[in-house]
């Protein structure tokens, strides 16, 4: 496998309002959508979340523009990743990427399998009742059977909504950001984030220095304008999935 794109991830709370607008992104488009994660049943109604324990997410988004279902593993290892899973591919409706995931404490592998839909047509999966399984298609199906086949995906129920609030290539100093506002069950996140693609000619050690740079620099910015970075461990989705849960809101 050649070198693997890394996104780099800021995440600040507070005032998250007032964050934004300090990093410039309550003057860009923004995108609204509404997120909702897929939980085990049985584990949710205990308070816990085996899904995402697993190293398995299960996400819907709907509104601002098309719908669509991801399948993730993070954390993952390129060993998990077996046969067409272990390299990237685009075929419509489906897209499949592997990358990097760095946020201020950590670096881990992240699989994902998005299949887009039609406007509208998810809402019903994650209706109160409904089986979010449902949607889940034959070759998300087999992506965590082969990849992640320890951990059960049945008997789902789904949590949210998440509130989602988007603003892409955002200009902050000399990068190009994009900043997500979340909000669900009293709690609002947001986070700042940029991609590093491998170039020509890069090797490992070239792609990861030039990583350490935009990161570096990226926590500047995000400083230099007032903004508290968090210090709370654990990423978001994990601290909002457990919101959720204790708040009842599935």
């Amino acid at each position: 496998m050649g070198l693997l794109p890394i996104e780099i991830k800021v995440n600040v709370e507070g005032d998250v309002a007032a964050a934004l607008s300090a990093l410039n992104g309550s003057h860009g488009a923004m995108t609204m959508r509404r997120i909702w994660f897929a939980e085990d049943r049985e584990g949710v109604a205990k308070g816990t979340v085996p899904l995402l324990d697993g190293g398995v997410i299960v996400r819907f988004r709907t509104g601002g523009g098309p719908d669509d279902l991801t399948v993730k593993l993070r954390p993952c290892t390129l060993d998990q990743l077996v046969g067409r899973f272990s390299g990237a591919f685009a075929v419509e409706p489906l897209t499949y990427k592997i990358e990097q995931d760095w946020s201020v404490g950590d670096r881990v592998l992240a699989a994902s399998l998005v299949h887009t839909y039609p406007p509208g047509e998810l809402a019903a999966a994650v209706e109160s009742g409904a089986d979010p399984a449902g949607p889940i298609d034959a070759v998300q199906d087999q992506f965590l059977h082969a990849c992640a086949p320890t951990v059960p995906v049945d008997g789902l129920v789904a949590l949210g909504p998440v509130l989602s609030t988007k603003v892409d290539d955002v200009p902050l100093d000399d990068l190009e950001v994009d900043l997500e506002m979340w909000s669900a069950a009293g709690l609002e996140f947001l986070e700042a984030s940029v991609r590093v693609k491998p170039k020509d000619g890069d090797d490992a050690e070239e792609l990861v220095a030039r990583a350490e740079r935009k990161q570096r620099k990226l926590l500047e910015a995000v400083r230099a304008r007032g903004v508290t970075v968090s210090e709370q461990s654990g990423n978001k989705t994990h601290r909002i999935l457990t919101a959720l849960v204790q708040a009842g809101q599935h």
